[in-house]
């Protein structure tokens, strides 16, 4: 039996496949590094923000006659 001859489209269209197969790899591995990071993020944004209510209230306990504000930016 004879080995069939490879063309350079054929090359090239493995070449291509293989590329392609790396990029979908390296796309999955990012998108779940993204989700990972995105827990941290929100886990991290719900500390600030009960940190931002106790340092809140222990303004208010320290000062009675001074009312504690939230900045505008909040």
């Amino acid at each position: 039996m004879i080995a069939p001859i490879t063309t350079a489209k054929d090359e090239r269209l493995t070449t291509l496949e293989i590329r392609n197969a790396e990029q979908e790899k390296t796309i999955e591995e990012l998108s779940s590094q993204i989700a990972d990071q995105w827990k941290v993020i929100e886990r991290l944004q719900k500390k600030v923000d009960t940190l931002t209510e106790r340092f809140l209230a222990l303004e208010e306990q320290s000062a009675p006659g001074h009312e504690a504000t939230k900045p505008p930016h909040w």
